[in-house]
């Protein structure tokens, strides 16, 4: 699906709207997510993240759980990157998160939080390096997820070198020790922010990352699916998992 939201530019030089020309694509045919799974496998190899194998495909058992989406961001009808999107509530568990850091995770779940979990983010590393927006873009996903299921906290498992870049586009903090995901080679950490919280803040910083009730509904509604999640889902204010940051002052 086409993006739309009002932005303004990230690199003045480029495009003043770097989600032009970009479609997030729901992977729900066999052919889609296998596309997926090879752009898996060449990111994370070329990363040294994993070891060589004979499928050269990347994937795990959350990518069929009912509660993951899997996206591929295509620029001018090409796959560009991929993200995994997790949404987590007292019924639905299943995460590589909610695996590794059950410790932090389940109680938040258990007094009924939602909870957003964004996974195997992986990028075209030859696309990457001409598309300097790619990250900003795909990320997105995570956050317009936040706001589809009125999520509470929304994280990232990311590597220890990649923690700026979420620190300063979703104001998240750093969560527990980095630990080994089955399959990677390099540890990951995670990270996370109260959604509602820092909203306000993020879209200031980053118009783009807004994104109408349309645009969330046609992503997360799958082939013949509606309303899918209705009384799963539910708000929930509970006590934080992460300390809360001082709000932005009205302008």
């Amino acid at each position: 699906m086409r993006a739309a939201a009002s932005v303004a530019p990230l690199f003045p030089e480029r495009s003043p709207d770097p989600l032009e020309f970009i479609d997030y694509r729901l992977a729900e045919t066999p052919e889609d997510k296998d596309e997926i799974y090879r752009l898996r496998y060449r990111a994370y190899l070329r990363e040294g993240a994993i070891l060589p194998s004979e499928s050269q495909r990347v994937t795990d058992r959350y990518d069929d759980e009912p509660n993951n989406f899997i996206f591929g961001v295509y620029y001018r009808d090409e796959l560009y990157s991929s993200i995994r999107i997790s949404v987590l509530c007292g019924e639905w568990r299943g995460s590589p998160s909610s695996e590794m850091f059950a410790d932090l995770l389940h109680p938040e779940l258990d007094r009924g939080k939602t909870i957003i979990d964004p996974t195997r983010f992986v990028a075209d590393p030859d696309k990457a390096r001409i598309f300097p927006e790619l990250p900003y873009v795909t990320v997105r996903l995570g956050y317009v997820a936040c706001g589809h299921f009125n999520a509470d906290i929304g994280l990232a498992n990311v590597r220890p070198e990649h923690r700026a870049f979420y620190r300063k586009v979703f104001l998240q903090q750093p969560l527990g020790e980095p630990k080994l995901f089955p399959g990677l080679i390099k540890p990951v950490g995670l990270m996370a922010a109260n959604y509602r919280d820092i909203r306000d803040q993020v879209f200031q910083r980053f118009p783009f990352m807004r994104s109408s009730a349309f645009e969330r509904r046609m992503l997360f509604t799958r082939s013949g699916e509606q309303n899918a999640w209705r009384g799963v889902i539910n708000p929930f204010a509970g006590a934080s998992i992460v300390s809360r940051p001082e709000r932005a002052e009205s302008r």
